[in-house]
């Protein structure tokens, strides 16, 4: 549990998000001008937020009013905290070298060895405003699709899940037990939505991201969007 998880808020949806990022970032490129990423895969490795931390994810849970989540996965790193929190020198060649992407690793290989295993932790490999459905590579990790997050175009907090709700876009409970949209389709409703309903809320303007999780090593065992998930 973390001190950022713990805090609690009573704030409502307009005010800055609940938990706040402090991973590198600089100017960055709009989704529209990186289409040569868009279905390259990229990895990275996330802490575990649920019932297991505690007071921390109840206190979420209350704010959030998100009671169908059964764990939260996000690439909101203020709220599933990176495990390779900060770019060391031997990184640069390993990371993707965009501004604001810093945390996001082009070879599994490397973010394995740097982070010291996978056990009760998040191992993701994501795809940026894919165009259509993405396929993870394959390999002993299993990828398993989950979903798609929206992230604020500057890889601040999720539109999703940590802005209170935008209920001219989405409903909160049409979100996933993960926290996530069930399909390409519904993801890129929801982003122009987004930015067509709430133009001056600067958390409205995201990228997409399909989110894959790996099935060995500790994490989940079936982490396909269940049957009852809506999205």
């Amino acid at each position: 549990m973390t001190s950022q998880q713990a805090a609690a808020s009573d704030e409502a949806r307009g005010e800055q998000p609940r938990f706040k990022s402090n991973r590198p970032r600089a100017s960055r490129l709009s989704g529209k001008d990186v289409g040569s990423t868009t279905m390259r895969p990229l990895f990275i490795m996330t802490e575990r937020f649920d019932a297991r931390a505690g007071e921390a994810w109840h206190k979420y849970i209350a704010w959030s009013k998100l009671t169908q989540l059964t764990e939260l996965v996000t690439l909101d790193a203020s709220l599933c905290e990176l495990v390779a929190d900060e770019v060391l020198p031997d990184d640069w060649p390993h990371i993707l070298n965009e501004d604001f992407m810093l945390h996001y690793f082009i070879d599994l290989d490397y973010l394995l060895r740097r982070c010291g295993g996978v056990e009760g932790r998040n191992l993701l490999c994501v795809f940026r405003n894919p165009e259509e459905q993405p396929t993870p590579p394959d390999g002993p990790h299993d990828f398993r699709f989950l979903g798609y997050d929206l992230i604020d175009v500057t890889s601040g907090p999720s539109a999703l899940t940590n802005c209170g709700g935008f209920p001219l876009a989405f409903s909160n409970d049409e979100l996933t037990s993960h926290g996530l949209l069930s399909t390409l389709a519904r993801a890129r409703e929801v982003q122009q939505a987004l930015e067509h309903h709430y133009p001056d809320e600067h958390h409205a303007f995201c990228d997409a991201w399909a989110i894959f999780r790996a099935t060995q090593h500790g994490a989940a065992a079936d982490d396909r969007p269940q049957a009852g998930d809506r999205g």
